[in-house]
């Protein structure tokens, strides 16, 4: 018995000891896991536990030269759809993943494949939530499942511009709604709606997405890119630094609160030679036609003042993304409201007569005679005036537009030379101011004839043709104001400057754009006697008797210019490009001006006013009248038949005797239509489909375990 009880201790103690012993253990691990090892498994938890959002950055302001914003950002709060997170809630709340199988080509060969049912995930874990609060909105379904074979990093954008009440509903109720949530992110304004839209241009989302930048992310959110003009020609100077959110899950790996916050950081502000003012001015006034384009300039520096285009569109359509209905208007519309006209190339007419003038006075024709008898013959072509003109100078042919003497004085003069001056001048090159989609002109001698039209020789015809601003001569209203520019000065070509510097926001100036002169004439062979003899015909034109332009005087102020009218076909209809180019005041002036209008009956009728009128604003301006800049919705265009420009102002009488009608029209008539430019692709919101609705649904049953055509369900 005592054998026995002593038996029966000892196990006891063992059992004791043994446990004794594993509570030592487990008191060990605990100390080993919780306090020596603690920190490591700390930072483990909280790296798996944690969510990384990429913040995009904040784009640069863009300024006119008095420093009042063009283009700014402003908060945008809009419902995001974080996929992973949702397809993650729906395996939790279902037990069950909805599949979708797609046919797809893979090297070649039709591949069967599957993959997560988004839009079925969607309609049936989040659509219900946003129902009961009244915010569920049809989408597009194909979009959805792109963005999330592709980009299931990226959040999908559901809805934008969210109001103050329906973004308070939201941030109430979104803790129901998995991988749903309220954003507020900076997006672009612009600020005087359309005003300036075809120099600024318009941003969108990326094309491609930084593969290695994303993966360092959770959830890619990316930054808006520039897509046209200056937009897309600045984007590295604009675009900013992105920042970062950290986010914690809770043990369920629902995404609870915000840990951490890196903001991102805004990029530089460009600051443009631009005057808001003066591009209002400008705009109002090219709104009397349906189609055209002007460009003020600084004559002493190139500096653009104002660049405007009609028929145009509001840039604010475009952030931050455009519906596809609107974006099919803007390029089903005939009158192209998308084209720059001011950097497009189109025949200048008479105002490239200017050229031929120049590389005749440096070549000593200054006081050269040609008789006019109505036209002049070349082959089987007739080059015809307005009138007969009679034996005239180089002033009086400036003044009357006379086509005759300027084919006889352009091949008097020939065509190396002409073009050399275009040249000096920047025609035939494109002007180097950071615009997208610009066009470089042609400046057509033997050598470009021969590399275009090899079968074709140059003749005389066509250096006739050339001199009188038809044929194969194109130009944009762009270089043509810095034509009028160089003339205004006195002989200095200067490049035109459209950007004056770039500031970060710290007011630390980045880079400033010097400006540059393409050429002096006075080192090039030209006299200033020789040049004032040419901008004394532009002073005839405008202010003696039988000069073309009679609309373009201002009182107290004496102007210069030269009228164009080139003769242009549309679909068997006369569509004429009709030109003014002008610099005022006369000595010493401070604007040069170029107008094109399409589809004008000329260019001393409808270019001139148009001109007159900006520059008479432009110098109200300067005597102290306030120009309050507003928002301009945007110019309609048409095809209507423009025959005349009448702003209802007094116009001052002819220096001389009463001017008789307007240029000698003329020039070839076989012009053919030129390709406009193509738009750059923006981002395009496209619109809802019938998968994407979510306004009529079968219930969850029908949906899961009703007829499929398509998708299968995975456990």
């Amino acid at each position: 018995m005592q054998l026995a009880r002593r038996s029966n201790e000892f196990r006891a103690a063992m059992l004791a000891a043994i446990m004794l012993a594993c509570f030592v253990l487990l008191v060990g691990k605990l100390w080993y896991v919780q306090i020596a090892r603690g920190n490591d498994y700390t930072s483990r938890l909280r790296t798996t536990s944690q969510v990384n959002v990429r913040l995009p950055a904040v784009r640069g302001e863009i300024l006119d030269r008095n420093g009042i914003p063009l283009a700014q950002n402003r908060a945008s709060a809009g419902v995001e759809f974080r996929l992973p997170e949702v397809v993650r809630s729906c395996r939790e709340r279902l037990g069950m993943i909805p599949r979708y199988e797609y046919r797809t080509t893979i090297g070649g060969m039709a591949t069967e494949k599957s993959e997560a049912d988004i839009v079925k995930i969607i309609n049936e874990i989040v659509m219900p939530g946003l129902a009961k609060l009244g915010l569920a909105r049809d989408y597009n379904a194909n979009q959805l499942r792109v963005h999330f074979r592709n980009n299931s990093e990226v959040p999908f954008i559901y809805m934008e511009d969210l109001d103050f009440e329906t973004m308070a509903r939201l941030a109430e109720h979104n803790f129901d709604l998995p991988g749903v949530e309220v954003v507020v992110r900076p997006v672009r304004r612009y600020v005087y709606g359309s005003l300036g839209a075809h120099f600024l241009g318009y941003v969108g989302e990326p094309n491609d997405i930084d593969q290695e930048e994303a993966a360092r992310f959770s959830f890619y959110q990316p930054d808006t890119e520039g897509k046209s003009q200056l937009e897309l020609v600045l984007d590295e100077d604009l675009k900013g630094r992105a920042g970062a959110r950290i986010l914690q899950r809770n043990a369920k790996g629902v995404i609870e609160r915000e840990v951490g916050v890196e903001p991102p950081q805004a990029g530089h502000d460009v600051q443009l030679t631009i005057d808001a003012r003066i591009q209002y001015i400008t705009e109002k006034a090219l709104r009397s036609v349906g189609r055209g384009a002007a460009v003020v300039v600084d004559p002493h520096s190139g500096d653009i003042l104002a660049m405007a285009s009609v028929p145009s569109f509001d840039p604010n359509s475009f952030i931050p993304a455009i519906a596809a209905t609107d974006w099919n208007r803007l390029l089903d519309d005939s009158t192209d409201p998308l084209l720059n006209r001011a950097t497009s190339a189109y025949a200048p007419g008479s105002t490239f007569k200017v050229l031929p003038a120049l590389a005749g006075v440096r070549k000593g024709l200054a006081k050269k005679y040609f008789t006019c008898s109505g036209g002049v013959q070349y082959g089987k072509h007739m080059l015809k005036c307005g009138g007969t003109h009679g034996t005239i100078d180089l002033p009086s042919a400036l003044r009357m537009s006379c086509n005759a003497f300027f084919c006889l004085y352009g091949n008097a003069v020939g065509i190396r030379d002409i073009d050399e001056v275009g040249r000096l001048l920047g025609l035939g090159q494109k002007s180097g101011a950071p615009l997208s989609a610009e066009s470089a002109g042609i400046l057509p001698d033997p050598d470009w004839l021969a590399t275009t039209k090899a079968a074709e020789k140059w003749s005389t015809g066509q250096t006739a043709n050339t001199s009188i601003g038809q044929g194969f001569v194109l130009a944009t209203p762009l270089q043509m104001a810095m034509v009028a520019a160089t003339l205004g000065n006195g002989g200095t070509s200067y490049h035109p400057r459209l950007v004056k510097k770039v500031v970060a926001r710290d007011g630390t100036v980045i880079r400033e754009e010097p400006v540059k002169i393409r050429a002096n004439l006075l080192e090039h062979g030209f006299t200033a006697e020789g040049i004032e003899t040419v901008r004394r015909g532009m002073w005839d034109v405008v202010n003696r008797g039988g000069g073309t332009a009679p609309a373009a005087r201002i009182k107290n102020y004496e102007v210069a210019g030269k009228t164009g009218t080139a003769q242009f076909w549309r679909r068997g209809t006369k569509d004429n490009h009709t030109w003014f180019i002008t610099f005022a005041p006369y000595w010493n002036p401070r604007y040069a001006v170029c107008v094109l209008v399409n589809g004008g009956a000329s260019g001393g009728g409808v270019a001139a006013p148009i001109a007159s009128k900006i520059l008479s604003e432009a110098f109200k301006l300067e005597e102290g009248e306030k120009i309050e800049v507003a928002a301009l919705t945007p110019a309609k265009g048409s095809f209507d038949y423009v025959s005349s420009v009448d702003f209802g102002r007094s116009v001052p009488a002819a220096l001389a005797a009463a001017p008789q009608g307007d240029e000698s029209g003329g020039g070839a008539d076989d012009e053919r239509p030129r390709r406009t430019a193509k738009a750059e692709a923006p981002t395009v919101k496209p619109a809802a489909d019938a998968e994407g609705s979510v306004t009529k649904k079968p219930n969850l049953f029908q949906r899961l375990f009703g007829k499929k055509k398509k998708s299968q369900t995975e456990g």
